[in-house]
């Protein structure tokens, strides 16, 4: 890992950037605080171990972990959802050391870091200007490593991409926040553009999508779902190349029963209890 972050300079351009970008960047700041494993980062044995997280965190909010939010565990589920993300994206490189990475809606999480692709590797961070300008700020350049400043479903950032190599595109906590409609314009252009690749985001079921409105910690951040799937997996019927692998357990996750403390444990088995709360977020990959 780099050292030294570079010294944060938070300027007012990020209150005048498009519509869109200063919820991305109040976002980008819960997602550094969901990286953490809560409260030192932490654990005896952690499940990240991501140093950046918490460095990022502290500069934005020096005093985070002294409020009750900062020292909670059920922040651990984001934590297992991400070790997910990185297991995965690092049995691809084993295998495709040429491939290129698109990170999406990449916020202020330091995957690029953490899982350290080889040099072989091409790796885009997309996310809002005004995040990848937080990002320039909080977390150091490294090689091979590009950031992309443009909303996602704004396709033409697809242009400033190679296209001739294998592709894996990682989406976490991205696609809630898509409509349908833009979810199956990015899945069928990342296909159409790569000639092979794996894909891989989290989903909502429906009902979390239409109760997203009143949903307190969305509305902390003035967020809200635009769509949900109640079975993932037929999304590889939006394109004939497009083949659903697996997913990754998450509120039942086995780490995540050994690592988390005694409550928060209890608390997600009675959450695994409760109708579609077991799966009510889904992490799920396909290939083509």
């Amino acid at each position: 890992m780099a050292g030294t972050l570079p010294r944060f300079r938070a300027g007012p351009r990020f209150a005048q950037a498009e519509p869109g970008a200063c919820l991305a960047c109040r976002r980008s700041a819960g997602l550094a605080f969901g990286r953490l494993e809560p409260p030192p980062n932490r654990l005896p044995d952690p499940i990240l171990g991501d140093a950046y997280a918490e460095q990022v965190m502290r500069r934005l909010d020096p005093g985070y972990d002294k409020r009750r939010f900062g020292t909670s565990q059920m922040g651990l589920v984001a934590v297992v959802r991400t070790k997910a993300h990185d297991d995965w994206a690092r049995s691809f490189l084993a295998e495709h050391p040429d491939a290129v990475v698109l990170h999406l809606g990449c916020g202020l999480d330091a995957r690029a870091y953490r899982v350290d692709p080889p040099a072989t590797v091409d790796w885009y961070d997309l996310d809002y200007p005004a995040v990848i300008e937080l990002r320039q700020q909080l977390l150091p350049p490294r090689e091979h490593y590009t950031l992309i400043g443009s909303s996602v479903t704004d396709l033409t950032w697809l242009e400033r991409v190679p296209r001739s190599r294998p592709v894996l595109m990682i989406a976490e906590g991205l696609v809630p926040y898509l409509t349908e409609t833009d979810v199956r314009r990015l899945l069928t252009s990342v296909v159409d553009a790569f000639p092979t690749g794996r894909l891989q985001f989290d989903t909502v079921p429906v009902w979390a999508w239409r109760t997203s409105k009143w949903d307190p910690t969305l509305r902390k951040y003035d967020a809200q779902f635009h769509c949900g799937f109640n079975t993932p997996a037929a999304l590889a019927e939006w394109h004939p190349r497009l083949e659903y692998v697996d997913e990754a357990p998450m509120y039942d996750s086995p780490i995540l029963m050994a690592k988390a403390p005694a409550n928060a444990r209890r608390m997600y088995r009675l959450l695994n209890l409760l109708p579609g709360m077991k799966r009510s977020t889904r992490i799920v990959r396909f290939r083509f």
